[in-house]
């Protein structure tokens, strides 16, 4: 594929602290070096506000994702964790799942995984993840924050953003975010 029909980048970065969850995602699209949106929305919640989800890489291919983990949710009655391991069998598996192109994040209140198409279901040992273009430099500011400051995890969720934006020419200022208490 050409790299003026590649769509990419995004930042979505979730953290953990006080007891809720903040999930953050960047507004930009780009088409090869072309910003074709500046306010996509790339996070999703699910299961009455019980889960949120974001996602990094192909549209279209992260909205199938997003129906099929939230279908996994309502089959195991809620349980992030089954749901998570089971997406991630099948995106593996199936012929047709595992041409998607995307990253999924997911947290609820207890638990938070990267799920790939690869068959990766990763539950990050300090309760922050990120993916996307400028999900390492979200990432590190993230860290940062939480070893040096007292901010919420919303406030640290929205500041790792408004980081990676300045560094990453993938990912821009025009910030959603999603919370769990």
């Amino acid at each position: 594929m050409s790299d003026t029909n590649w769509f990419h980048g995004t930042t979505v970065i979730s953290i953990r602290r006080g007891g809720r969850v903040a999930m953050a995602a960047d507004g930009q699209v780009t088409l090869g070096s072309t910003v074709v949106k500046k306010s996509a929305v790339k996070l999703r919640p699910m299961r009455g506000n019980a889960v949120i989800a974001g996602f990094a890489g192909s549209t279209a291919d992260a909205m199938t994702l997003f129906d099929k983990f939230e279908a996994k949710l309502e089959e195991f009655r809620g349980n992030l964790t089954r749901a998570a391991v089971e997406l991630g069998k099948d995106w593996r598996t199936d012929k047709i799942l595992r041409r998607l192109e995307a990253l999924l994040i997911v947290s609820d209140s207890e638990h938070t995984f990267i799920i790939s198409g690869a068959g990766d279901v990763i539950e990050p040992e300090d309760g922050i993840a990120a993916i996307g273009s400028g999900g390492p430099y979200a990432l590190s500011a993230a860290k940062m924050l939480l070893r040096h400051t007292e901010m919420d995890a919303r406030t640290i969720a929205e500041n790792a953003i408004k980081a990676a934006s300045e560094i990453c020419i993938y990912t821009n200022d025009k910030i959603s975010i999603l919370e769990l208490a």
